[in-house]
């Protein structure tokens, strides 16, 4: 819904109200500005002229010269060269130091030896949208067709100076779909008093009865309809007001026969339509469901198929409308119309959402029919356009309109007491205080004390129960105004559970070190539901299958989320992405026992990586993943979270290389695996080397101890000493490392592997395993004698647990 604030001002007194704090009033209580638009142009500069005289000019053949009385003492000379440019013309002439819309800033100028004192505007030129623009218009100067005031601004007669809200309403404020509405509703808003129309026409003694009658065969989709025919019209251009008005709501004008219709359905929000009565063919109108397969020609010229839930207007024989949402071909208001049949009428709204819905119909009339127009309000909406059809085209209105059904609603009571409506609220609302709210509102209301029985009119529809009116004294209260409280009681402060933070802070780690979040469905095939399980999920069933998969793609819960990484990978390789590292943080699900028992959501974290890790083209360096890469990570995950150490212990596993695997130990209990793909598997999925992990987070999360760790930095220097052995191929340097830090206390802080060599110059079946170790006291200076003792007692215990030898 548009509302232009000028036309808003003809209601409501809001002059100066700036159009920003009017807008965040509307949707403080309720009504939500979506945007304000405009003005287009708003520039003193831009006045009426008339042109005086009008002549060729000398040295071009298709400029004229026009002397232009701007209202001031002499005249002014432009040059114009649209070809609908004339003597005697009311026009739009921009003055030098005018700025048009775009930038253009009007300047004196020689044009072909002669002087310009300006521009005479088209309404392009002036910003107007070029579907406003009249089609004799287009190619030229706009002129105005009444007279107007030489001198005075133009900006304002052509409504460029508007403002337009832009409201997105919701379905239960059907009462703000027009511009009364929206009077009524800034009037309650601002505490002003409302200017609305009081129709009134003179009626001719012949009567509507003698040309026609209604009959409705269907009271239910259509409660009531009359008819008023309206004759002697002169069908032209619409006076510029009421064009400005259609176009500041968005509705192109047509002919005032039409655009009184329209902008009756802007004011009222009641939707009208006009026949042309010597093309309606009949003097009765017959409103009744469609038949089975009928069709009819709508204004828009498609044929429509019918089916018996949509509603007609006929002659009796032929339909001539599609109740509530278009018109006909047939009876269409055309140039030489000179009477009209005007339809004013309530139709059920899902009668006319069923139409417009299955037609793909949507018009400004559907729109509020659907919602639900005011019953009360139809009679004075069409009292409202034959007043202007009297007025704007010199129709005689036929005697009385032509009524069947009934526009009476049984009223709609809500009775309550003051603290109830407090009570919701949280306020302390007095007696006067909520009068004044219901007489803003002009919702008419008895007191009895504290009680209030409230009669909502028949335009807000939307006041049914006692919530409804709860809402209503909270928004003209003000929500800012309500005063606000904390919870009481024994509750815990707002913040995150332990799992929720953990969970939060191995996302960013993982992103840190390089990898992107990838989701994947938990859902997948029952063959890749078998694969890549952790050894710790104890299970002998299969995994859960749905009961009716849509695809045998999706057919099972995933046991492990490694199978939909690695599709994924595959995926983006098949792209020319090579180098990809993914994480996925989700849940996999096992099997619970029971047919009705729901399976059990475990939480894990997983990973894949292929391609180049680093890259420095500088500096001519490539590092592919490898195991360590991936290893690096975890380790600096469970240094992260955790104070008991996780042991990569080696292992053999499907689908994984048997050298390059390890499981994944806390406290001696299995917590998911790492390693590289089997050149089978990366062959299948046509990837080189990749490497992946699985890990249970549950059972990190439960290890977790988040208790500040403290140590003081020591200001004593370390001692740093390199180690290598020479040790059989088949021990581990986690084995080594662990009786190096046992021998190395008190003083061993941290050991590091950072050199294992095999091949020519070793012996064969042997490596040469070289370690970093660090020293330090952190209350004193170690002597050199005190760190040989440990160094010695290192290399005694290697060599007697493990045959190894020092390696000089």
């Amino acid at each position: 819904m548009l509302v232009s604030i000028n036309w808003l001002k003809e209601y409501v007194d809001i002059e100066g109200i700036p159009t920003g704090e009017l807008a965040e009033a509307i949707t403080k209580t309720g009504v939500e500005v979506d945007g304000i638009h405009g003005p287009i142009l708003d520039d003193e500069k831009i006045v009426v002229g008339y042109v005086e005289a009008c002549e060729q000019h000398p040295n071009a053949d298709k400029l004229n010269l026009c002397q232009v009385n701007v209202g001031e003492d002499e005249l002014a000379q432009i040059v114009c060269g649209a070809p609908n440019v004339a003597q005697g013309q009311y026009v739009v002439a921009a003055r030098p130091g005018a700025r048009l819309p775009g930038g253009l800033k009007i300047k004196k100028a020689k044009l072909r030896g002669e002087a310009s004192e300006g521009m005479i505007c088209s309404l392009q030129e002036l910003g107007v949208d070029e579907k406003f623009v009249p089609d004799h218009q287009k190619d030229g100067i706009f002129v105005f067709d009444e007279e107007v005031q030489i001198g005075e601004p133009a900006c304002p007669l052509l409504n460029l100076d508007d403002q337009v809200l832009e409201l997105d309403l919701t379905p239960n404020r059907a009462d703000c779909l027009n511009m009364v509405g929206m009077a009524y509703e800034v009037a309650a808003i601002y505490n002003k008093e409302l200017q609305l129309p009081s129709p009134t026409v003179t009626k001719a003694d012949e009567s509507s009865n003698d040309y026609i009658a209604v009959r409705i065969e269907n009271k239910e989709m259509n409660p009531y309809y009359g008819a008023w025919i309206i004759k002697d019209l002169e069908v032209k251009s619409s006076p510029l007001w009421l064009r400005n008005r259609l176009i500041s709501a968005g509705i192109r004008p047509i002919n005032n026969l039409v655009d009184i219709t329209n902008y009756v359905l802007l004011e009222y929000g009641q939707p009208l339509h006009a026949f042309d009565y010597d093309r309606f063919g009949s003097k009765e109108v017959v409103t009744r469901p469609a038949h089975e397969g009928e069709t009819m020609t709508t204004l828009d010229g498609k044929e429509r198929t019918l089916q018996p839930e949509h509603l007609l207007i006929t002659n009796g024989e032929k339909p001539h409308a599609l109740a509530g949402v278009m018109g006909g071909q047939d009876s269409e208001v055309q140039d030489d119309t000179t009477t009209i049949l005007l339809e004013a009428a309530y139709f059920d709204p899902r009668t006319v959402r069923k139409a417009s819905s299955q037609h793909n119909l949507r018009s400004e009339a559907s729109a509020r029919f659907e919602k639900g127009v005011d019953l009360t309000r139809v009679k004075e909406a069409a009292m409202r356009a034959a007043e202007l059809y009297e007025e704007l085209a010199g129709g005689t209105i036929l005697g009385e309109m032509v009524e069947e059904g009934s526009t009476d609603r049984e009223p709609v009571q809500i009775t309550f007491e003051r603290h109830e409506i407090n009570e919701r609220i949280g306020t302390e609302l007095s007696i006067d205080q909520m009068n004044d709210i219901l007489e803003r509102l002009r919702l008419p209301y008895e007191q009895q004390g504290e009680q209030y029985t409230v009669t909502p009119p028949s335009r807000r529809n939307d006041l049914r129960i006692l919530e409804d009116m709860v809402e209503e004294f909270a928004r003209l209260y003000g929500y800012d105004h309500i005063p606000y409280t904390l919870p009481t009681g024994q509750s815990n402060k707002g913040g995150l559970t332990k799992r929720q933070r953990l969970t939060r802070e191995v996302h960013a780690y993982l992103q840190k070190t390089g990898l992107n979040e990838a989701l994947t469905y938990s859902l997948t095939t029952e063959e890749k539901s078998k694969h890549f399980v952790s050894p710790e999920i104890q299970t002998d069933q299969e995994a859960v299958k749905l009961m009716m998969p849509m695809t045998d793609l999706h057919s099972h819960l995933r046991l492990s989320v490694i199978p939909e990484l690695l599709s994924s990978l595959q995926y983006n390789v098949a792209r020319n992405q090579y180098n990809l590292g993914f994480y996925e943080l989700g849940s996999v699900y096992l099997p619970n026992e029971g047919k009705d028992v729901l399976p059990r959501e475990e939480l894990r974290v997983a990973a894949a990586i292929t391609g180049i890790w680093e890259n420095h083209p500088w500096q001519g360096e490539k590092k592919p993943v490898d195991f360590f890469v991936l290893k690096g990570i975890l380790e600096g995950l469970f240094n992260y979270f955790l104070k008991d150490e996780v042991i990569f212990e080696k292992a053999n596993l499907d689908g994984l290389h048997p050298g390059r695997t390890a499981l994944l130990k806390l406290n001696g209990e299995t917590v998911g695996y790492i390693g590289q793909l089997h050149p089978f598997v990366q062959k299948d999925h046509d990837l080189d080397d990749t490497y992946v992990f699985d890990l249970n987070l549950e059972k990190v999360f439960n290890h977790v101890d988040e208790t500040p760790d403290y140590e003081a930095i020591t200001k004593y220097p370390a001692i740093s000493q390199d180690l290598a052995f020479v040790v059989n191929a088949e021990i581990t340097a986690k084995e080594i490392e662990d009786i190096i830090y046992e021998q190395g206390q008190p003083y061993l802080k941290t050991i590091r592997v950072f050199d294992v060599y095999q091949g020519e110059h070793m012996e064969e079946g042997k490596k040469s395993i070289a370690f970093n170790l660090t020293f330090q006291n952190n209350e004193r200076t170690l002597k050199d004698d005190e760190v040989d003792e440990l160094r010695e007692r290192i290399i005694q215990k290697v060599k007697a647990t493990y045959q190894a030898e020092l390696r000089g």
